[in-house]
């Protein structure tokens, strides 16, 4: 059984989700946190979690189980929080004793929920996908939920995403980066997120991963500098100039070698590069290098 709640949203949030919003916006709205309040931050990928577009849905899945303890604990105080939002964080979460304890405290929690995390079992999900449409408006979005309890398990054929992040808590060290070798695109997408820094490498090194991963996960925001390092060794990534681009964009990419792929970029981004505030500023300063370059 499902129905529909009224989701109190900001007009920034509103304004990330609506249908009409493209998938490489929505992607690089997951990525960055950039104006957002802890709770806004959240209430988002809570909304672009249950998105049309399964890219989008996968990477704001991954996002929203990399966030931090100190952004959950914020988004968890902040009063007239949803419950939908409260019980989406225990069944991601629960196994963050202090995010436990601190939903375990918070009035709007659902009883279910509470009831959960006072068990504290391992046990797959309640159902995200709910049966009704999302619609954002500038201060409310409509937003279908299962009605499910914490502990009640779905169907089979209907298990999703994010009842992956269970099977997580019981692995150990080797049995991820066995799966981040050799797992799916979904297995990929919650393990380059690891904070073991030896199994978020092993997802770059898995055979079947593609290069729209590889820019996704750039888009996203890389936290291992290994994985950026082994994507700048990768001779056939870097031929793709939209990761060459990334790469430029991305922060923790050496010197180096973003200086080498500014260099091969077109005219218009290097133009675009020049003004920019968002690089370092020994890009920007090559990209005015090369543009005045140009014009003698």
């Amino acid at each position: 059984m499902s129905g529909k709640i009224r989701l109190k949203i900001s007009s920034a949030v509103a304004a990330l989700i609506r249908p009409d919003v493209g998938g490489e916006v929505k992607l690089q709205a997951v990525g960055t946190a950039d104006g957002f309040s802890p709770p806004e931050r959240v209430t988002l990928l809570f909304c672009l979690m249950r998105d049309s577009d399964s890219t989008v849905k996968v990477a704001a899945s991954a996002a929203f189980a990399a966030l931090s303890d100190e952004l959950l604990l914020a988004c968890v105080a902040t009063p007239g929080i949803h419950p939908a939002i409260l019980d989406t964080i225990a069944r991601i979460h629960h196994a963050r004793s202090a995010v436990a304890a601190a939903l375990l405290e918070c009035p709007e929690l659902s009883p279910a929920a509470a009831d959960f995390l006072s068990r504290n079992a391992l046990v797959s999900p309640m159902p995200l996908e709910g049966g009704g449409e999302m619609a954002a408006g500038d201060a409310a979005a409509d937003v279908a939920v299962g009605a499910a309890s914490p502990e009640e398990c779905m169907a089979e054929d209907e298990e999703g995403f994010l009842s992956k992040y269970q099977m997580l808590q019981r692995m150990g060290i080797s049995e991820k980066i066995k799966m981040a070798l050799t797992g799916d695109k979904e297995w990929r997408a919650i393990l380059v997120n690891d904070s073991n820094k030896l199994v978020s490498g092993s997802v770059i090194k898995n055979p079947r991963i593609s290069e729209a991963e590889i820019l996704q996960f750039l888009k996203v925001g890389v936290q291992n500098d290994e994985i950026v390092r082994l994507i700048c060794a990768n001779k056939e990534w870097v031929k793709n100039c939209q990761i060459r681009k990334a790469l430029v964009d991305c922060p923790k990419t050496p010197l180096p070698n973003a200086l080498r792929f500014l260099m091969t970029l077109g005219e218009k981004d290097i133009a675009a590069y020049a003004k920019s505030k968002n690089i370092s500023s020994v890009l920007s300063t090559q990209a005015k290098r090369i543009m005045l370059a140009k014009k003698k």
